[in-house]
């Protein structure tokens, strides 16, 4: 039986599983129109599953002088792994939120591969789609990049993975992936705003390779990461229960979002960010919170984005902890802060230095470990992920794709996922919360869009003082 030893990275994230906090990524894809299950599962086997090694091989531990490993799993059949199920009524957006929160909480069996994919029938005149994969088998970026090689820029692809062209003439990992194409190329995704699972940054895997001329800035940031703190108890931060809630914006026209920054100059993301944060301020103060400031755990790309996704996936990137200025309640004022924070990090290496920690996290024993993980996540409230998807409609099995987001997991202490995902000229917001803390997400949801609306509203004022 082949076996492969784990990277330490990867080993981190099979690590930090717990009954609270699954290390799984959670990615949804919703349809107007029912789609062809055995269609798409031919497409998961050929292109997925046939292709990337650790989609037929399970995570075995190492023992107490050996790390874990990746060996074949034996008797492996996908199909085992393939599910349909039917949308209870009455078959709505809230339905489905319910539904995938409850299979969001359900841990992966260790004894096999560990992904599955779902097929949720009776989405009103259409479907969904929930694919559940594992940390330890990559970063979101990677598995972002994986799931959209499951979609072509025409219905008609065929489901076979060849490693040539297609039907349509063009590569099979080509027109639904960034940064793939002209529209979506690698280099207008290096150069762009948008960071791996966060924030949009000038950062990309270059930038790793400058740590060493950056002795004194260097050690400020690596004191940032390390030094003791932790964000306070607050309605969004707190004991961990078991059960998961998801809930979702409606689709908000990236035109939208540009129109709000242009006056002053501030990208996609710092809008964005700078609503999200006002929403969670507005929650917390509505619970009698008072915190001015609380931390986003951002992860970016160390792997370059020019380049096929290795056979092996695997881990590769860092994290940023990014304070949101909840306190602030202006719009704008708060999109300038947000604006100048973001800024502030975009010639940082303390993603560089985070993926390093966390390499040597994996290296440490399993109680050691987990303390470990306890001290760095207890500094930040949620993860915030940020990933840009195609430019135009994709098809998945013919299907047109009509909206997708895709939720990085927590760890630790951390109960919040935010998932930002852009597609054919729209940007969605979810919300992935602990049921316990924040039992009913939509609230954040409509708090967000509130204030989209409001900042769409100032921009003309804003404009004229500008």
């Amino acid at each position: 039986m082949a076996s492969h030893p784990m990277s330490a990275a990867d080993a981190a994230w099979l690590h930090m599983d717990r009954p609270t906090n699954l290390m799984v990524i959670n990615s949804v894809l919703w349809f107007d129109e029912p789609v062809d299950w055995e269609r798409v599962k031919l497409t998961f086997k050929h292109r997925i599953v046939d292709r990337f090694p650790r989609f037929r091989q399970r995570a075995v531990e190492g023992g107490p002088l050996g790390g874990p490993r990746w060996e074949d799993a034996p008797n492996f059949d996908p199909g085992l792994h393939m599910h349909r199920l039917a949308l209870p009524a009455p078959h709505d957006q809230t339905a489905l939120q319910e539904l995938v929160g409850d299979l969001m909480a359900a841990p992966l069996d260790r004894t096999k591969p560990l992904w599955h994919i779902y097929l949720v029938e009776d989405y009103g005149e259409g479907c969904a789609v929930l694919v559940r994969m594992h940390h330890c088998i990559a970063d979101g970026i990677a598995l972002a990049r994986v799931m959209l090689s499951l979609t072509d820029d025409t219905p008609a692809v065929g489901a076979g993975f060849t490693g040539g062209a297609s039907s349509s003439g063009r590569t099979p990992l080509g027109g639904a992936l960034w940064p793939m194409r002209s529209a979506l190329s690698a280099a207008r995704l290096v150069t762009s705003t948008a960071l791996h699972e966060g924030i949009e940054s000038v950062v990309h895997p270059r930038h790793a390779m400058k740590l060493a001329e950056r002795g004194a800035e260097d050690a400020v940031t690596l004191a940032k990461l390390l030094a003791p703190g932790r964000d306070a108890s607050s309605p969004l931060k707190g004991e961990l229960g078991v059960a998961s809630h998801v809930a979702w914006s409606e689709p908000v026209p990236l035109s939208r979002i540009k129109a709000i920054g242009k006056p002053v100059d501030a990208t996609v993301n710092d809008v964005l960010v700078a609503a999200v944060s006002g929403a969670l301020g507005h929650y917390m103060r509505s619970r009698g919170g008072d915190a001015q400031e609380i931390h986003a755990m951002v992860p970016f790309n160390l792997r370059p984005l020019d380049q096929p996704l290795p056979r092996d996936l695997g881990n590769r990137f860092g994290l940023i902890m990014l304070g949101l200025p909840v306190g602030i309640r202006d719009p704008h004022e708060r999109r300038i802060e947000v604006k100048r924070r973001m800024d502030s990090i975009k010639n940082s290496d303390e993603g560089a230095l985070s993926y390093g920690i966390l390499g040597a996290i994996g290296r440490t024993p399993l109680a050691v470990e987990e303390r470990l993980i306890d001290f760095f996540t207890a500094k930040g409230t949620l993860v915030l992920t940020n990933v840009p998807g195609p430019r135009k409609p994709v098809y998945l099995a013919g299907s047109p794709v009509r909206g997708v987001l895709v939720w990085a997991p927590c760890s630790g202490s951390v109960g919040m996922s935010v998932s930002v995902f852009s597609y054919d000229g729209k940007v969605t917001v979810g919300f992935l919360t602990d049921a316990g803390l924040v039992p009913d997400p939509s609230e954040l949801v409509r708090a967000f869009e509130h204030e989209v609306d409001e900042m769409y509203r100032q921009r003309r004022r804003v404009a004229a003082t500008a």
